[in-house]
């Protein structure tokens, strides 16, 4: 028996219907980025895992999709290493490639390797897949695509204020009616990890005050205990958990609670400038709010961070993004500070579907289907279809002759808008019937006349 077909866990087809509803998605979207004055790029779907590896953080590296070695490179896996149990770095020997975890590490490579053909700041966009090994669950899949966009060359506050504009820009035109833009700065947290006396312990602070939505107050102590973080500095890291208010009273709260660390009170003053500016210049529909426990568990942040959520629905962050000064330093490029914003396009699909805000005009339906009549008039009408389709009306002939019944089904299935009717005797007079498949109206039309009418 035939082995009945599927796919890996965490990816989907996508019918045209989908498609369609995707390609709705991305055009809004890069029509902002444009509109904003980002250039358009794009990077291999893998890159080299050493790349990758050792960006993300202990538990990014966990997710990212290793490409098994093949030929003669089989041979370099460390085999000294299985002797010894280390897994991690045996399966990095087995493996010189990967696929990449987001558009954001490849692009720092991207401006290291191409900067003497770009002029700095660099403003890109990027719309690609990517793929994460992460467990299936309801908004979160191991392929989706990602649509950046970054400004690198500058450390000025002003792209923080326009990526702001910019989340509100694109969730606004998508007609999402109600979404917060969360916002924190890095240099906040390093404050925390100052003022709590755990300096050397900001990656395993950050990280586990990211979960405290998931894993609640108790949950992040429990983690923060057996990462070492001492009993006297949990006790003043707990007061974070009961900052509250709006906006300028969580501010002011942890203005007091970093006291002297200098970091950190330049991170509230980094915050500040933004938060103020946004609110000068206006927005259209974003909520915009401080959140002291929004921290994204990345270790190339250093300034902002952000974070969007759709609220009324069960989802994650739809957008995400910050700034990072040392990013391409990795690559051996110092002193060239970025930041950038993402569109998480899956999850916001998931968002458009569930409330269904899709336009009624997204779709993949064909505007007229000519039914075939015979040989004569299959060849007449194709003649019609070539000068339709020079005018941008989409259109097609059936293939064959078929009874009615069956024609009519495939027209059916595939939402075709209106239907072409041409026989011996529309021929001689040189018409057309068409019937618009929603109403049922059907009216005769020259040639001209259904130009104009598929056209107008």
């Amino acid at each position: 028996m035939a082995q009945k077909p599927s796919i890996p866990k965490g990816t989907r087809d996508f019918l045209p219907q989908e498609v369609a509803k995707r390609n709705y998605i991305f055009n809004t979207i890069r029509r902002s980025f444009e509109v904003y004055g980002f250039s358009p790029i794009e990077t291999p779907s893998f890159e080299l895992s050493s790349t990758l590896l050792g960006k993300y953080g202990e538990e990014g590296d966990r997710l990212i999709f290793k490409i098994l070695n093949s030929g003669e490179k089989v041979r370099k896996a460390d085999l000294e290493a299985l002797k010894e149990g280390n897994l991690a770095r045996f399966s990095n020997s087995l493996a010189e490639k990967a696929l990449r975890y987001d558009l954001t590490v490849p692009f720092a490579r991207f401006v290291v390797q191409h900067q003497n053909d770009l002029s700095f700041p660099f403003k890109r966009y990027q719309i690609q897949p990517v793929w994460r090994a992460d467990r299936p669950q309801h908004g979160r899949y191991q392929e989706f695509y990602q649509c950046d966009a970054d400004a690198i060359g500058s450390d000025s506050l002003m792209y923080e204020v326009e990526f702001v504009q910019l989340f509100d820009e694109v969730l606004t035109n998508l007609a999402i009616p109600d979404f917060t833009v969360k916002i924190n700065n890095r240099k906040i947290l390093s404050g925390i990890a100052e003022v709590s006396g755990e300096t050397d312990k900001l990656i395993a602070i950050t990280v586990a005050i990211d979960k405290l939505d998931k894993i609640g107050i108790d949950g992040v102590v429990k983690e923060l205990g057996e990462k070492g973080v001492s009993e006297e500095a949990l006790e003043k890291i707990k007061p974070l958990f009961e900052i509250a208010g709006d906006t300028g009273s969580r501010l002011k709260q942890m203005k007091e609670y970093l006291g002297d660390s200098e970091i950190g009170q330049k991170g509230i003053e980094e915050l500040e400038y933004v938060l103020r500016t946004v609110e000068e210049l206006g927005l259209k529909r974003a909520k915009v709010e401080f959140d002291v426990t929004l921290a994204r568990g990345l270790n190339y942040y250093t300034g902002a961070i952000f974070e969007v959520k759709a609220n009324g629905v069960n989802m994650g962050s739809i957008c995400g993004g910050g700034r990072y000064d040392d990013l391409t330093g990795i690559f051996g490029m110092k002193d060239m500070s970025g930041v950038g914003i993402s569109f998480g396009a899956d999850r916001i699909y998931d968002v458009l579907t569930e409330l269904e805000l899709f336009p009624e005009t997204v779709d993949n339906r064909l505007e007229l289907l000519f039914i075939n009549f015979g040989e004569e008039e299959g060849r007449y009408c194709l003649d019609l279809v070539k000068k339709l389709r020079a005018e941008g009306v989409s259109c097609e002939l059936y293939p064959s002759d078929a009874k009615m019944k069956k024609q009519m089904k495939y027209a059916n299935d595939r939402g075709v808008k209106n239907i072409a009717l041409v026989g011996k005797d529309e021929m001689s007079e040189g018409v057309l019937q068409v019937k618009n498949m929603d109403s049922g109206d059907q009216q005769k039309m020259t040639f001209e006349e259904v130009i104009n009418y598929f056209t107008k």
